[in-house]
C-alpha cells in the first residue's frame, strides 16, 4: 500500500465495508460491478446504522465469475464457491446458523445457468436469503459464451451468427415459485440498487434481485459498443422504471426495452420459521 495513500487514510464512508488493501480491483474499466456493490454497501451501512443489522452477522457468498470476486472487496465474512454452487452453500451457512445475514452474489451464468436449479428450489422453499444476480447478458470471464439471459439475436463467441435462443426471464421464473422479494435495478440507476437492496435486507424469507450491468470489454466489445461511456448510456436508454410493475411486464428485450422495478413484495413465512412450526 503507498503510504498516505486514501485507502490507507480510510477517507471513503465505505472503506470501513471494504478490503482496501485488495484495491485496486481487477475488474476492467467500465465494468459495472463497482456501482453495483457500492449500492449493496450503501443498503447495508444503513441497516446496520439503524440497528437492524449487525455486521459481524454479514455474509457473502458467491461461485465463480466477474460478479463472485465481490466477495474478494467486501470485509465481512465470505466464502467464494464452486460454480453454481453459490445458493446451495449459502443455504447451509443459514441453516447452521440462523442468526446470519447470508447475501448471494453471483452471474446470470452462475445463478441462472450453473446455479439455476439452486435458485429454483431456494425460492420455491422461500429460504432465508439474499440472492443478487448482476446480469451483463454474456458469460464474461471465460471469454464470452451465450448465457441463458443473452438476447436474441446478439453475437457471443459461441454464437457468431446471433443468439437463436429466447432469453430466459429469470424475474418471472422466481416470481412463479414461492419468493418474498423480487426486483430490478440497473446499474445505470444506482440509487434503485440501494434502494431494492435496502428493503431486501428488511424482509425475511427468499429475496431476489436482478442488477443489470455493462460489460465493455466482452459483452460490448461483441455487439459494437466497446467504449465503455456508450455502453453505460445506452444500457441507460433501455431501462424503464415502473412503480410495482407486473411479473408480465419483466420480459426481457435488448430492442423494447427493459423494465426496472419491484415487481414482488410480500410477507410470507420463510423457511426457517416454516421449520419451528414443525
Amino acid at each position: 500500500m503507498v503510504v498516505g495513500s486514501v485507502y490507507e487514510r480510510g477517507a471513503h464512508p465505505l472503506d470501513k465495508y471494504l478490503r482496501v488493501t485488495r484495491l485496486p480491483h481487477i475488474w476492467c474499466p467500465g465494468c459495472g460491478l463497482g456501482i453495483a456493490l457500492g449500492g449493496i454497501l450503501r443498503a447495508i451501512d444503513r441497516r446496520i446504522s439503524e440497528g437492524m443489522l449487525k455486521k459481524e452477522n454479514v455474509v457473502f457468498v458467491t461461485g465463480i465469475g466477474c460478479s463472485a470476486r465481490t466477495s474478494f472487496y467486501a470485509n465481512f465474512d465470505a466464502a467464494h464457491t464452486l460454480h453454481g454452487r453459490a445458493i446451495a452453500f449459502a443455504t447451509g451457512a443459514k441453516l447452521a446458523k440462523p442468526e446470519l445475514d447470508v447475501i448471494v452474489i453471483g452471474g446470470d451464468g452462475d445463478i441462472a445457468g450453473i446455479g439455476g436449479n439452486h435458485l429454483i428450489h431456494a425460492a420455491r422453499r422461500n429460504m432465508d436469503l439474499i440472492v443478487i444476480m448482476i446480469t451483463n447478458f454474456v458469460y464474461a470471464m471465460t471469454g464470452g459464451q451465450v448465457a441463458p439471459t443473452t438476447p436474441q439475436g446478439i453475437y457471443t463467441t459461441t454464437t457468431p451468427h446471433g443468439n437463436p435462443e429466447f432469453p430466459l426471464n429469470v424475474i418471472k421464473l422466481v416470481s412463479s415459485l414461492n419468493p418474498n422479494y423480487v426486483a430490478r435495478a440497473s446499474v445505470t440507476h444506482p440509487p434503485l440498487v440501494e434502494q431494492f437492496m435496502y428493503r431486501a435486507l428488511g424482509m425475511k424469507g427468499f429475496r431476489f434481485v436482478e442488477i443489470l450491468s455493462t460489460c465493455p470489454e466482452v459483452f460490448g466489445r461483441h455487439v459494437g459498443l466497446r467504449d465503455s461511456v456508450t455502453l453505460y448510456n445506452t444500457l441507460r436508454s433501455k431501462v424503464v422504471v415502473k412503480h410495482n410493475p407486473g411479473v408480465e411486464e419483466s420480459e426481457p428485450d435488448w430492442e423494447k426495452g427493459l423494465v426496472a422495478g419491484e415487481f414482488l413484495v410480500r410477507d410470507r413465512p420463510g423457511y426457517l420459521e416454516m421449520l419451528r412450526r414443525r
